[in-house]
């Protein structure tokens, strides 16, 4: 056996191990998900008589289509007007601040306490908007909204029973979804989705296991905050360098699995691939600066293996990638001599790790699909093909955030998509350019499938069940980002903005 050959077969091997050991970590959660106490997955302590004041924080930045809608929900919280705060800090450059403007003096006019925050600067972009607001804010309890969420009335009387207990620093509630039947790519987001909240979340809290603020649909103590070193603009994910940075210095996190803010999930394939490489990278961004920190702590070993596994979970793409290159690199090498160790040892440790996450996102479908939840196990494969359809994408993110490459936060465009056959985003404004990207992903599709038919013609021993993932992720997602770039327009369209807005 070749020197090259025999180091490609020990990587392959070595990234097919690692792909096991997440799947048995995913495993594992959903396992202990399913053994824990029902009594511990939901609380919803007794309405407070006693309400601490609350200032509601709206970081927006050129969210036309939906900043109405968030102030709307905002200033309609069931909360005592003289305990609540509502600070839009918007960092616009276009119509959304004369949008937000109205509303806001609409309901400042009606004795509501909402301010209109205006910095004049993009710095720090989320991170710095938000500690911009919390230097003049009234609060002693934080709650955050993203552009695209519209909470229930009742959130905050819901939740801010939980900061009775000194020691909690945030409450974070789950993340529902307003568009999720509109098309297969929001309905595979929506079960992602659902199993990072309802399994990930619940059993990290239930276990008394670190877990992080998702960025919005949140509570924050505001001393907590403080204390904690406040926001900070070093990562692309400032939500979860924030959340170690507190649950480090002895703060505790309270996960609400029954309290549900709905939010738009994104339409396109090339802002769903945007947004997915912004917390891959700021997500390895935080892993390289807090895991030292969580290894030198005095916490129980349970809690430091359980903050590896979510710090590093997204170091499975390159792991993918690699494991599939030299999969398919040793086998043209070796031909047909070393076809047993490839459907033997290979096809186990793959195996595994497929049929782990598939029983996870199962899991996922089963408590959240409702009485048609048969129908959501058929998106388990598509979950994997497009995982594997951004895994070069998410790759390079990795990287970037490994060696601190600088880049811009992008968010993630929102255009208040509604129903099935809403398809007036494909008119709007924010569109993500893609086409370039999505060639690229349709070659790469093509080129792998034609790479496994020359491989089955041959019989060479290739890993057919790579073939197959790579060369269908590949091509289904560069093929969906190239049908919806047929719509994309660069200009404004005024027939896309909201009732709300014409109206107003």
């Amino acid at each position: 056996m070749s020197i090259p050959l025999t180091l490609l077969l020990a990587l392959h091997l070595a990234a097919s191990a690692v792909l096991a050991a997440y799947g048995y970590h995913r495993l594992s959660l959903a396992v202990r998900f399913l053994r824990q106490s029902p009594t511990t997955r939901t609380r919803d302590p007794a309405r407070e008589t006693q309400y601490p004041s609350v200032t509601v924080q709206i970081p927006l930045y050129n969210e036309r289509y939906v900043a109405e809608d968030i102030v709307c929900a905002a200033a309609e919280l069931d909360y005592p007007v003289s305990q609540l705060e509502i600070q839009v800090l918007d960092d616009s450059t276009d119509e959304t601040t004369a949008v937000v403007g109205r509303v806001v003096r609409r309901y400042r006019a009606r004795g509501i306490r909402i301010s209109h925050v205006r910095r004049g600067t993009r710095c720090d972009f989320k991170a710095g908007a938000l500690d911009h607001g919390l230097a003049c804010a009234r609060g002693e309890l934080i709650a955050i909204f993203d552009a695209d969420f519209v909470p229930p009335r009742d959130f905050l009387c819901r939740l801010v029973g939980e900061f009775a207990d000194p020691q909690v620093a945030m409450v974070q509630a789950r993340w529902g979804h307003l568009n999720q039947p509109a098309s297969l790519l929001t309905r595979v987001q929506a079960l992602q989705l659902d199993a990072h909240f309802t399994i990930e979340q619940g059993v990290r809290c239930a276990g008394s296991l670190f877990f992080n603020f998702n960025g919005t649909a949140g509570i924050w103590r505001r001393a907590a905050i403080r204390d904690a070193g406040g926001w900070r603009a070093n990562t692309l994910t400032e939500d979860l360098d924030l959340s170690y940075r507190a649950q480090l210095n002895g703060w505790r996190f309270v996960y609400r699995d029954d309290v549900e803010a709905p939010a738009e999930l994104p339409v396109e394939i090339a802002a769903y691939r945007q947004q997915q490489q912004r917390w891959a990278q700021g997500g390895v961004q935080a892993a390289t600066t807090l895991l030292p920190r969580v290894v030198r702590a005095t916490l129980p070993t349970r809690v430091k293996r359980e903050a590896f596994w979510h710090l590093a979970g997204h170091f499975a793409y390159p792991v993918l990638v690699t494991m599939a290159m030299a999969g398919v690199s040793a086998g043209w090498l070796a031909g047909e001599h070393y076809r047993p160790w490839f459907y033997g040892i290979d096809g186990f440790l793959l195996s595994f790790a497929t049929l782990s996450l598939a029983f996870y996102y199962g899991l996922a479908a089963k408590l959240r699909g409702g009485p048609e939840w048969p129908k959501r196990l058929a998106l388990v494969p598509c979950v994997m093909v497009l995982g594997a359809g951004i895994s070069l994408g998410q790759s390079i993110a990795v990287a970037r955030g490994v060696f601190r490459w600088p880049t811009p936060f992008v968010r993630t465009p929102k255009y208040r998509q509604g129903g099935k056959h809403d398809r007036a985003w494909r008119r709007a404004s924010y569109r993500v350019s893609a086409l370039g990207v999505a060639l690229a992903e349709c070659c790469a599709g093509l080129a792998v499938l034609v790479v496994g038919a020359c491989a089955v013609v041959q019989h060479l021993a290739v890993p057919p069940g790579a073939i197959a993932l790579f060369g269908t992720g590949f091509l289904a997602t560069g093929t969906a980002a190239l049908i919806q770039h047929r719509g994309k327009r660069t200009r404004n369209d005024p027939a896309t903005l909201s009732t709300r807005e014409k109206a107003a």
